[in-house]
């Protein structure tokens, strides 16, 4: 199968790399790590293991790499302008589109772009960030769980899952893209949010009792809007205590977000936040702390990049 990364930050990296450790034909579209791994390869600094993969095929454009069995999209939501141009020459008649975006929306603007049938969602619980160029670090756990945008009776999500758990990605499946979707942001939204915004690492924040117990209220708040987005099987209120262990596992771990303001770039406003406030607001279910965190983002987002 030969794979397209588009996307190729910390997460994309890490996964294409150990898609290709494993064998798989992998192609990455890269940005500013091009010359660095063209020139030195790519380096992975993994809890599991380190690997160095000296030869990569990485390209600074799409046209370069041509037509692919699977795009795995793993580009910041704020640049989904850009996903016409850069997938439009990577498509054949069968080819399949792999999102693992945060957020809500991104499986939706993929199949108004290249048609729903093509369109698969996924949500990666990793831990890892990128270091010098060429370089990425894993820092934990890496469970990719996905499923099928338009259900059909396609094997294709048993293929691809089979292929992942080959190459050491931990890849389960779903019938409920929304479910998980929704439960990815019952962490997202409160520790991407507010590590961002405190510029604090996890660990940090879940020190104090009294943030603590605001993690929990805003993680029962996105639990309550997901229940009313009629998903297969609710989200349990017990969901935002296995996330809060989960985090206390992490030790010293800074959020993505939290990463990308310190290096002065661009958070996921749109996406992480102000999406599931809309669905929310559908369903008349109000989130009075997930709007007072995302609306704090978005003025002080205001504020940095002025």
């Amino acid at each position: 199968m030969k794979i397209a990364i588009v996307g190729s930050g910390a997460l994309g990296l890490y996964y294409g790399a150990l898609l290709q450790q494993g064998g798989s034909d992998v192609h990455f579209l890269l940005r500013r790590d091009y010359q660095a791994i063209k020139n030195n390869g790519l380096k992975i600094y993994s809890i599991n293991g380190d690997f160095k993969l000296p030869n990569v095929q990485g390209y600074n454009n799409s046209e370069d790499i041509g037509k692919v069995d699977l795009i795995l999209v793993a580009l910041k939501t704020f640049s989904n302008h850009s996903l016409k141009e850069l997938i439009t020459p990577l498509l054949s008649d069968k080819t399949e589109i792999l999102t693992l975006q945060n957020g809500l929306g991104n499986e939706e603007m993929l199949a108004d772009l290249f048609g729903e049938e093509r369109i698969i969602g996924g949500i990666a619980f990793l831990c890892s960030n990128r270091g010098a160029p060429g370089e990425v670090h894993h820092l934990g756990a890496g469970r990719i769980t996905i499923g099928e945008y338009k259900p059909s009776q396609s094997k294709r999500l048993e293929i691809i899952s089979s292929i992942f758990n080959s190459c050491k990605i931990d890849c389960h499946t779903t019938n409920d893209l929304k479910k998980i979707r929704w439960e990815k942001l019952v962490w997202n939204i409160p520790f991407n949010g507010l590590s961002a915004l405190l510029m604090q690492s996890v660990d940090s924040l879940l020190s104090l009792h009294h943030t603590r117990s605001l993690i929990r209220k805003i993680m029962l708040e996105v639990i309550k809007a997901a229940n009313a987005q009629q998903l297969t099987e609710n989200i349990k209120d017990v969901y935002a205590e296995k996330m809060l262990l989960f985090t206390d596992n992490m030790g010293v771990y800074k959020p993505s977000m939290q990463i990308d303001r310190e290096e002065g770039r661009q958070i996921e406003t749109e996406a992480i936040f102000r999406k599931p406030l809309e669905f929310a607001e559908t369903t008349g279910i109000e989130m009075p702390l997930v709007e007072m965190l995302t609306t704090l983002l978005e003025q002080t987002e205001l504020g940095r990049l002025k």
